[in-house]
């Protein structure tokens, strides 16, 4: 029996959801950088805000690939090469050249002391860029929305890959040696984020530049793909939920071990490798454990998500189609709200409660506008539409929950982009 793909969907609507807290978090959390800091910060955040960090981009990444290979779009890529360059690169562009300005207007206030209006600064913001005691803000910049230039040339790889991908997708949907198959998903994964922590990140720092953010790239691009082949595997799906509970304890070992090192002072500044020989072992487990907790994180996430929430939620068919536009409008909102409210010295507790709370309202109330509005949707990564769809013509079908042990073969329905979609994922 075909059955939709609740739990991708929910998946997806959740990470992004999380995104709210993580960024208005960010302003709060001590020691770390953000276009705005608040007076009141804690240290205590750093440990939440590592445990959600280590597993929320990498999530994304797989789930955008999983979109496209549950999608079905083998044989019509050309038409979808359009498709999903226009709902990647025209938000993209909008939001490089109309949201983003005014959180960067508010950072460099804060940040650079710049007391000109946001017309003078926009100008500069067009043209030649802001520069205040040998720092230099180049613009225009994408900020938050790196994550819309990152996928879009993964998309357009994988479209160009996908006959060579047809092979490897066909092993594993259904592995000869299961056993060796799971050791390997396992392993394979961590032994290469290991390498990525260990090698690549200590000579290539993260960026968000896309050009030259080799660290980024080997961690988010074979994610990525390795979300499409491993879509439309029965064998995957029924393994990460067999083994939930043993990934779970992976994962909260490794990041126990991470924090712990922390706690303890024994893990290395940021940035590259140190120098003195003593404190490198010490950076070696904690890059280990840390590339550990990533992958171990998804494969509990994902089995768990295939035992909890795969299900036709009243909520999902509006949130689903919610999450771009929220996407794009909230990293904006957290920070001219905490522009406006710091000078205020409103408390550690009243101010964050302000800046989420005013946050989630604000993106509520953007949505509400934005897919109300023809013109407004393609802007903010939405279907075009004459007139808005009911929220009743976007549910979807029902149909009995599956048992855990039970896997219909995936029907290729669903969108792909881990952004928004218009259906529910089909398994």
């Amino acid at each position: 029996m075909q059955q939709r793909r609740h739990d991708i969907d929910a998946l997806r609507v959740i990470a992004f959801a999380l995104l709210i807290f993580y960024h208005s978090a960010m302003v709060y959390v001590a020691d770390w950088d953000f276009h705005i800091k608040s007076s009141y910060q804690a240290a205590w955040l750093q440990y939440p805000m590592i445990a959600l960090n280590r597993w929320r981009m990498p999530l994304l990444f797989m789930i955008s690939g999983l979109a496209i290979g549950l999608a079905g779009i083998e044989h019509r890529r050309l038409r979808f090469v359009g498709s999903r360059s226009w709902r990647l690169l025209l938000p993209l562009a909008f939001g490089m050249l109309v949201v983003v300005p005014l959180q960067t207007w508010a950072q460099i206030i804060s940040q650079y002391g710049y007391t000109g209006s946001f017309a003078h600064f926009y100008q500069l913001y067009l043209t030649t860029g802001l520069c205040r005691g040998g720092q230099c803000l180049i613009t225009p910049t994408w900020n938050h929305l790196w994550y819309l230039a990152y996928l879009w040339p993964y998309t357009m790889l994988l479209l160009a890959a996908m006959p060579l991908l047809k092979f490897m997708r066909a092993r594993l949907g259904q592995p000869a040696r299961p056993a060796v198959a799971g050791r390997l998903l396992v392993f394979a994964p961590v032994a290469w984020m290991i390498f990525v922590q260990l090698w690549l990140m200590p000579r290539y720092p993260e960026t968000h530049a896309l050009l030259g953010d080799w660290t980024v790239h080997a961690e988010s691009l074979p994610l990525f793909l390795l979300g499409y082949l491993l879509a439309t595997s029965q064998w995957f799906w029924a393994w990460v939920e067999r083994q939930r509970w043993t990934t779970l304890a992976l994962a909260v070992l490794a990041i126990s071990l991470e924090l712990g090192l922390r706690w303890l002072s024994r893990h290395p500044p940021a940035g590259p490798i140190p120098e003195w020989a003593d404190y490198v072992p010490w950076y070696a487990i904690e890059r280990i454990g840390r590339a550990s907790y990533t992958w171990l994180a998804l494969l509990a996430i994902f089995g768990w998500g295939g035992v909890l929430l795969d299900r036709p939620f009243r909520w999902l068919p509006y949130c689903t189609e919610a999450v771009f536009p929220w996407y794009v409008l909230h990293q904006t909102i957290i920070i001219l709200l905490a522009f406006w409210l710091i000078p205020l010295h409103l408390g550690p507790v009243i101010e964050p409660v302000l800046v989420i709370g005013g946050t989630i309202a604000g993106c509520l109330l953007g949505n509400e506008i934005i897919r109300r509005l023809p013109l407004l949707r393609p802007l903010f990564g939405l279907k075009y539409r004459s007139a808005p769809r009911q929220l009743h013509d976007a549910a979807p079908s029902v149909a009995p929950h599956r048992h855990p042990s039970s896997h219909p073969v995936p029907v290729g329905t669903t969108p792909a982009g881990a952004l928004e979609s218009d259906r529910p994922t089909n398994r």
